[in-house]
């Protein structure tokens, strides 16, 4: 079994990109965390570090954006998304520019870096921005496969990647707007994203041992969402669970509960970070605490499932 970091597919992408001399990478004194450091090791004429300035960075890309450049800038995802918000909004996003945004170290896996550096709630913002596509890769696999699509492909696109090593599990393609059934299920499903998308596979399979038949589908595309796959799987369920490494308010699971609401009324239990700030301690402890263990999310399902 593999272990690998979704940062780390994010630089071994720019590097395979990069032969394209159309493409500038921008950092904000973060290259080796986030990894576009591999980049500049290749290509230094056309790698920039703009400092710790994230509004500068995104108004330069979108500088080079209007030139005719496709453009990668990343940063930790708690400050690309939240301290550079106006420049994504006004400068990126409102002119519908072709510029890819990278946020690493996203969510409470960082760890001992602690609450003012864990992004909890940067799907909701990117989300929120019209033109904005907002990717969450399960895997190192998946996040590869998907830079490699966005570099082909147009508009504004925001990725959230992880610091910490997860098993590296998916094998199929990747295509922008569609999500993926990795097990059929009848009593529920679990719509997930990120790296604890393999926690709902090992939650699903242990309630299967217990006559429990739970679904699991990698909701890696936020948005444009699978309408179709989200419909066809939540209206062949009891009730649908959401999972992710993001504050239950604004991400994925509000993004179900929209879509849902709309179109087939259905009991839908959100499963993250519930309304509280991240804190400095390793990710495997802090996954215990905020409920992203196998136990604890076997035991919140198993709850809901009896109180239906």
């Amino acid at each position: 079994m593999e272990y690998k970091a979704t940062r780390d597919a994010y630089g071994k992408a720019l590097v395979e990109i990069g032969i394209d001399r159309n493409i500038v990478v921008l950092d904000a004194d973060l290259s080796s965390s986030t990894k576009s450091a591999e980049f500049k090791k290749v290509y230094p004429e056309r790698f920039f570090n703009i400092g710790i300035a994230e509004l500068n960075m995104v108004d330069i890309a979108a500088g080079f954006a209007l030139e005719g450049f496709k453009v990668f800038a990343s940063s930790f995802a708690v400050f690309i998304t939240g301290r550079a918000f106006e420049g994504v909004r006004q400068s990126i996003c409102y002119q519908d520019l072709d510029v890819v945004l990278c946020g690493s170290h996203a969510g409470i896996s960082v760890g001992e870096d602690g609450g003012s550096h864990q992004a909890i709630c940067d799907i909701s913002l990117m989300r929120s921005l019209p033109n904005m596509q907002v990717i969450v890769p399960a895997d190192y696999n998946e996040a590869y496969k998907a830079i490699l699509t966005a570099y082909k492909s147009k508009g504004p696109f925001y990725f959230r990647t992880s610091r910490e090593k997860s098993l590296n599990f998916t094998t199929h393609d990747f295509e922008i707007g569609r999500a993926y059934i990795l097990k059929e299920g009848t009593d529920a499903y679990i719509f997930a994203c990120g790296i604890v998308l393999e926690l709902a596979l090992q939650v699903a399979k242990e309630l299967e041992q217990e006559n429990i038949n739970i679904g699991v589908v990698n909701v890696s595309t936020i948005k444009p969402l699978d309408e179709h796959t989200i419909y066809i799987c939540a209206k062949n369920s009891k009730m649908v669970f959401t999972l992710e490494e993001h504050s239950i308010i604004g991400g994925l699971g509000s993004v179900i509960c929209e879509f849902l609401s709309e179109n087939l009324p259905k009991k839908v239990v959100r499963l993250g970070i519930n309304d509280r700030f991240g804190q400095s301690g390793t990710s495997t402890d802090l996954f215990c605490e905020y409920g992203f263990s196998v136990n604890s999310l076997k035991d919140n399902i198993k709850k809901s499932l009896k109180n239906d």
